[in-house]
């Protein structure tokens, strides 16, 4: 009994350690999301939430923000339970005109898009969450094809003794315009997580993870990477710990040389006051290209989120990190940096504000002795967003974003915007 207690204890207040290894998996898939650039505005991240309600319920020291998962429309009454089982259906609208949207290299038009994002999430217990968001995306331009895009999620958290064990299923279809390749480009990726970390006792922690992106491009490079990376943790004060990290991976790709990688990091959690949070994570990664010729790409990497909240109805973050990835194109990884910054402000006791800017550069490097390199990529956006909820399950807003790519290579340099308007309810 008295390790149970332990471990409930290290669990809540180390709740960052040994999520890290999960949801940073998750950062690096939207990461890599990102890292496509597709020109469509974003839906709004709160439309559904996927953690499990064991998880949710859980509390992280080194967040200043409540999660979503504490939103009003949580906490109202679920009508839809059956047992074990709570069905909390979702459903998101959205009207908006576009100019300047990449349908193939050097040819950008303007249209209408309308979109269709009916969804359902189901709690399974509370260690269990399904969700499944399918989006319906029609142009009014018949040169752009129609969607039918795919979102499911399937995560599971619990602890038991000393150990704490995270699962994550994805598998995620699109069909939007992208930036990197000035098309519309059919994609699928299938991503899966698999951690586990160990108290040894209420200062020292260990997190283990197995990860695996399977990512299909129609008429572009497809890849399947696996990888594994373990932590060591240690908390040097309630609101301060650090860790170090090594993993190693394999890439498969279609065309080209295969590749393997090493990677070492070094992280930080650091609640410096109420108002104020770091984590921050980096290290470098050596990777080689099997039979190529081609010698090792030794390149940094590196992570961070921090959290400002200077008054109740004020948030700001900052978010930043770099990554290698296996590019779209053949014989080729691409190396991505990205930071972005968040403005999010209550006005009136009852709107939103949200205002966001980002900026990401893709750097290609060949994988082959004898390859040549795509030029370099500057993609940067501006996102506004004012909302207010309603009927206490409901969202409306009104949105605007202003995004652009540049580009040595002919075709690939483009500005455009969005104007539209979005209602969404949920459960």
């Amino acid at each position: 009994m008295k390790s149970k207690k332990r471990t409930v204890r290290f669990a809540r207040q180390n709740k960052s350690v040994w999520v890290w290894t999960l949801s940073s998996f998750s950062l690096l898939l939207l990461s890599r999301a990102a890292e496509t650039q597709q020109a469509i505005a974003p839906q709004p991240q709160s439309s559904a939430t996927t953690e499990p309600v064991w998880e949710q319920s859980q509390t992280n020291q080194f967040e200043v923000f409540s999660p979503a998962g504490t939103a009003a429309g949580s906490a109202l009454d679920q009508p839809f339970q059956i047992g074990p089982v709570t069905a909390r259906p979702h459903f998101l609208y959205r009207f908006f005109y576009a100019t300047g949207l990449p349908l193939s290299p050097g040819n950008q038009q303007n249209t209408a898009i309308q979109e269709f994002s009916p969804g359902i999430t189901f709690d399974i217990g509370t260690h269990w969450t399904l969700d499944y968001s399918p989006t319906l995306r029609f142009y009014s331009n018949h040169n752009f094809k129609n969607e039918f895009d795919n979102s499911i999620t399937l995560t599971g958290a619990t602890a038991y003794e000393d150990w704490t064990f995270g699962f994550l299923q994805s598998y995620a279809s699109s069909d939007s315009p992208n930036v990197q390749t000035g098309t519309q480009t059919s994609q699928e990726i299938y991503a899966t997580a698999l951690t586990a970390s160990y108290a040894f006792n209420s200062k020292m922690s260990l997190d283990m993870g197995l990860y695996q992106n399977l990512q299909f491009t129609e008429n572009f490079q497809n890849s399947r990477d696996w990888s594994t990376m373990e932590w060591l943790n240690y908390q040097f004060w309630p609101r301060f710990n650090a860790g170090i990290g090594a993993g190693v991976g394999y890439v498969n790709v279609d065309v080209g040389p295969d590749q393997t990688y090493e990677q070492t990091s070094g992280r930080i959690n650091w609640r410096a006051t109420d108002k104020i949070s770091f984590q921050v994570n980096a290290g470098f990664e050596d990777r080689q290209f099997l039979s190529s010729g081609s010698g090792a790409l030794l390149s940094p990497t590196f992570g961070a989120a921090i959290q400002y909240q200077p008054f109740d109805v004020t948030k700001i973050s900052l978010n930043a990190s770099r990554s290698i990835t296996p590019s779209y194109f053949q014989d080729q990884v691409s190396e991505n940096t990205s930071v972005s910054c968040d403005l999010n402000q209550r006005l009136l006791g009852k709107y939103y504000l949200d205002l966001n800017a980002g900026y990401n550069m893709t750097e290609y490097d060949a994988s082959t002795s004898a390859g040549s390199a795509n030029p370099d990529n500057d993609y940067y956006t501006f996102n506004a967003r004012l909302s207010r909820s309603f009927l206490k399950r409901g969202t409306l807003a009104v949105f605007y974003q202003y995004s652009g790519n540049s580009s040595t290579e002919p075709g690939f340099t483009y500005s455009g915007s969005q104007v539209g308007i979005e209602i969404g309810y949920k459960y």
